[in-house]
């Protein structure tokens, strides 16, 4: 499979069971708690890792930062991608540096977008119905607050990751979002 969700937290797991600083464990534990939500579209348990107080940004790949601002935003946010389909994703993450309230990871992204999210997107599409992969280099700057959630998520994809559209074969992409992946295994 091209796309295998579980590789987003597959790092920040084996980085958990080494770590022993009380506060690092709470940050990576809810880092991969919202990892594995958002591959099983929980909106609720997705939320759940957020600060009352949170805002993001989307920065790199284009001079306009459409990121929500506010936890209602963020909920609608991810709302959108469940209702589109849209978490059909992996991020291959490379590395992971992280302090009391921050986390750094940067890796490989791919992301099987629904054709009919890519023509809305204003890309020309020969099948509305098949997925096409978005793949990009990112870095994701997390903060945290003093109860543990994300205050922050800053991303920073690079290029259009949609410049060489093709469509993905069917045993390139993971099944539906599952609540499968919200449990360790």
């Amino acid at each position: 499979m091209l796309i295998d969700p579980t590789i987003t937290w597959r790092l920040a797991e084996t980085r958990l069971a080494a770590e022993t600083d009380p506060r690092r464990r709470g940050i990576l534990t809810t880092m991969i708690a919202h990892m594995r939500a958002e591959a099983a579209a929980d909106v609720d348990a997705i939320m759940a890792t957020v600060s009352p107080h949170a805002s993001y940004r989307n920065l790199g790949a284009s001079p306009v930062d459409r990121a929500p601002k506010n936890p209602a935003e963020i909920r609608a946010f991810y709302q959108r991608l469940a209702d589109g389909d849209c978490y059909r994703q992996a991020l291959d993450v490379e590395t992971i540096t992280l302090d009391s309230d921050t986390a750094f990871i940067q890796g490989h992204m791919r992301m099987a977008y629904p054709g009919r999210i890519v023509a809305a997107m204003g890309r020309e599409v020969d099948d509305p119905d098949a997925h096409y992969l978005y793949e990009s280099r990112m870095a994701i700057f997390w903060a945290f607050d003093a109860d543990g959630l994300v205050s922050a998520e800053d991303t920073y994809p690079t290029g259009d990751g949609l410049a060489g559209l093709r469509k993905l074969a069917a045993d390139e992409i993971p099944p539906a979002p599952s609540a499968v992946y919200l449990t360790a295994g």
